[in-house]
Formats: C-alpha cells, sequence, structure tokens
C-alpha cells in the first residue's frame, strides 16, 4: 500500500507524461545530433529535477518513501548507464543515421516505459500474492553479480529477439530510411522502414535489461508508484547518456563491480526479508524467521551511494593513469 498521496501521485503522472510529450513531439520532431552542452544541461536538469521529486515526497510522504525513491533511482540510473552499450550496438547493427538517433532512442525508451510498467504491475501483484517469490528474485540478483563479476554476463554483439525475428517475417520491411517515416514506398509497394524495427529493439531490449533492475529495485520498495517514478527518472535524460558516454562505456572499467555489489547486497535482503515474512510450509515450519534482521533503508541506500560512487571514481582514476602511461609513451 503506497503512502503517497493519491493527489501527488496525479501530480507527477501528468508532469511526466508532459515530458515524454515535449521531449516526442517538440524537441523530438527536430533531429540532430546533441552537442556536449545541450547533453549536459539536460543530464544536470533531469537529475536536479529527480532530487527535488524525492525532496517533495519527503515532504509529503516522509522520509522512509523519499530514500527508498533515491535508492531506487539510484539503482537504476546506474544500471542504465551499464546497458547503454548495447543501444550503441543496436544503432550500430540497424546503420541508424546518427542525426536520427536521438529521435530513435526518445521512442524507443517511451515504448520502454509502456513495458516497464506493465511489468511493473504484474511483479506487485505477484508479491502481493507470493511472497516468496522474493526468494527467486534474490537468487537471481546473485547469479546476475555474480556474472557482472566474472563476466558471464558479458554480450559482445547484439541479438535480435523473438519479437523483432517475427516481426521481419510477417510484414515487408525495406532496407533504408525514409527520414523518420515508418512507412515509404518503393516501385509502387507500400514498406515498414527499419525504423521501426529499431523502435522495437530499443524498447524490448531495454524490458530485457528490466528483469534485472525491477526485481532490484522491488528489493528496496513495495511500493509501486515508487519503482515506477524511479524507473521514469532513470530513463528521463538517458538519450542524453548515450551520446556523452557512448564514446567512454568501455572506459568505467569499473562499473560492472560497483553494480555487481548493488545487485548481491540487494539479492541477500530480499532473501533476508522473505525469510522475515516466510510463509513454506518446509522453512521452520511456515513459520517466520524472527532472529533475521531487517535492514533499514538509509543502510541499502549508503550501500548504493558508496558502491557506485566507489566504482565511478576508480574508473576516472584508472582511466587517467592509463593516460597518463600513453603519454609518457608517446
Amino acid at each position: 500500500m503506497s503512502e503517497t498521496p493519491v493527489v501527488f501521485m496525479v501530480a507527477t503522472f501528468v508532469v511526466l507524461a508532459a515530458f515524454f510529450v515535449v521531449d516526442l513531439f517538440v524537441i523530438g520532431r527536430k533531429p540532430h545530433v546533441p552537442s556536449t552542452k545541450e547533453c549536459l544541461q539536460h543530464i544536470a536538469f533531469f537529475v536536479v529535477a529527480a532530487l527535488i521529486f524525492g525532496g517533495i515526497m519527503w515532504a509529503v510522504a516522509g522520509s522512509k518513501p523519499a530514500i527508498e525513491f533515491y535508492s531506487g533511482w539510484l539503482t537504476e540510473y546506474s544500471l542504465s548507464i551499464d546497458n547503454l552499450f548495447v543501444f550503441v550496438i543496436i544503432m550500430s547493427n540497424f546503420a541508424v543515421p546518427k542525426v536520427l538517433q536521438k529521435y530513435v532512442l526518445s521512442v524507443g525508451i517511451t515504448v520502454a516505459l509502456i513495458l516497464r510498467g506493465i511489468f511493473i504491475l504484474i511483479g506487485a501483484a505477484l508479491i502481493e500474492r507470493f511472497t516468496w517469490i522474493f526468494f527467486l528474485f534474490g537468487a537471481f540478483l546473485i547469479v546476475t553479480a555474480v556474472k557482472l563479476v566474472t563476466g558471464g554476463d558479458d554480450d559482445e554483439e547484439y541479438h535480435e529477439n523473438g519479437i523483432i525475428k517475427a516481426l521481419r517475417k510477417v510484414m515487408r520491411i525495406s532496407d533504408e530510411y525514409d527520414g523518420e517515416k515508418l512507412r515509404t514506398e518503393k516501385n509502387g509497394v507500400r514498406y515498414f522502414t527499419p525504423m521501426l524495427v529499431v523502435f522495437l529493439a530499443i524498447g524490448t531490449t531495454d524490458v530485457m535489461f528490466a528483469f534485472d533492475s525491477i526485481p532490484a529495485i522491488f528489493g528496496l520498495t513495495k511500493d509501486p508508484f515508487i519503482v515506477f517514478t524511479s524507473n521514469v527518472f532513470a530513463l528521463l535524460g538517458l538519450q542524453q547518456l548515450y551520446f556523452l558516454l557512448g564514446a567512454l562505456l568501455d572506459k568505467l572499467v569499473y562499473l560492472p563491480l560497483g553494480l555487481s555489489v548493488v545487485l548481491g547486497f540487494i539479492g541477500v535482503k530480499l532473501i533476508m526479508e522473505a525469510l522475515h515474512g516466510n510463509s513454506l510450509p518446509f522453512l521452520n515450519g511456515g513459520r517466520p524467521v524472527a532472529w533475521v534482521p531487517e535492514v533499514p533503508t538509509w543502510l541499502s541506500l549508503a550501500v548504493i551511494v558508496l558502491a557506485i560512487g566507489g566504482a565511478a571514481i576508480a574508473s576516472v582514476l584508472k582511466m587517467k593513469s592509463l593516460e597518463t602511461a600513453d603519454s609518457k609513451n608517446a
């Protein structure tokens, strides 16, 4: 049950919807490659907006929901940065013109947000009815954390998912783009342009990422409103991060390690919560395991900030040391 006033939730949805409408139909209708200055301005705006939103939530709903939002937002944002590399591969595989990439990301992220919203509702309903699902979520996150450390989760090339493959079989899709158009005509025959496939590739691939991030954030809060807004604020400004960090993603060498710490911590936290509210008959006679402690929300936020912040700082220092070594050898 949400602790946030209904009026505040409605107002939030209206404002966020306005952000996406302006991004798609105003800014997005002017195809261009964002400058570094433009990217920094947009990222700063959305980061400040998230901080202000959390502050307002603190005022209207209390400290606990606000800290849960900040924890969820930082986790989702960090996972989104790590997943930008796949977006770079998708754009390359589909040969999306540079000038159209911003618009493609805007629409793809909007599709992803709608699909994530459905996923969040399903997840919330499952958690409400089956608390033991936290055991599965926790185990999944711990396995994912181990893969990040060992490199078993690396994906060097993009593979089309089932939806995209099925689409290609039933629809005529041309090999060339026609600006932002989804439909084009060649020799009197109507075709869909590759733009449609790219939109779905970005959107559905992001949902695949959500199989990591959604269980993670449910480990920080059970409130679907906080889960959804954390995802929205993480996705806002992601396209600017794409252009700003596209050439630097491979230099954030310690980000996977930081993410593995976060996911591993949340995985353990989920299992502890599942034990604390246990109802499985083969565990402790179907009774809650009373000795299992509850992890306070502030501790979750502290672990996330230290892990991600430490990974970012270590990556920057590593990058500078390599640049210094290269300059000496030149």
